[in-house]
């Protein structure tokens, strides 16, 4: 098998977790279960850990996905990401809990907001940088 090259990036330290290409290539997973549902989240969480995910993604995708996930990530010992689609700039302002609990946040730039996309995107941003999150 030819080897393989990585390309050159910055390394961003995601609760402890360093990712970049200067450090081995790090295993993340998604949940799938309802996040608004702290437990057994949890539990899907643990078990992604226990099978090799060094980082596990949850959808906040609801007001109640978000007021659940401080919940989440006091059950847990690995890194928690928030993926956020539309509506992140509402709920991460909205709940700051939840900006505060999770390692970092994953949007998609192409939908965080019809035509607002620029000032949603910049809420998140602000967000991010007031929780100190990579």
């Amino acid at each position: 098998m030819p080897e393989m090259r990585r390309r050159r990036t910055v390394t961003v330290d995601v609760g402890g977790v360093k990712v970049g290409s200067a450090h081995p290539i790090v295993v993340q997973s998604m949940t799938n279960t309802d996040t608004a549902d702290a437990d057994a989240t949890a539990a899907q969480v643990r078990a992604l850990h226990q099978a090799g995910s060094e980082l596990v993604r949850v959808t906040v995708n609801t007001e109640d996905a978000a007021r659940a996930v401080p919940d989440i990530v006091r059950q847990v010992d690995v890194p928690v990401i928030g993926d956020f689609h539309y509506n992140g700039h509402l709920l991460l302002t909205k709940y700051p809990a939840c900006a505060a609990a999770l390692a970092k946040y994953r949007i998609n730039p192409g939908n965080v907001g019809s035509k607002h996309r620029d000032a949603n995107f910049r809420a998140i941003i602000e967000v991010a940088l007031a929780h100190d999150k990579p």
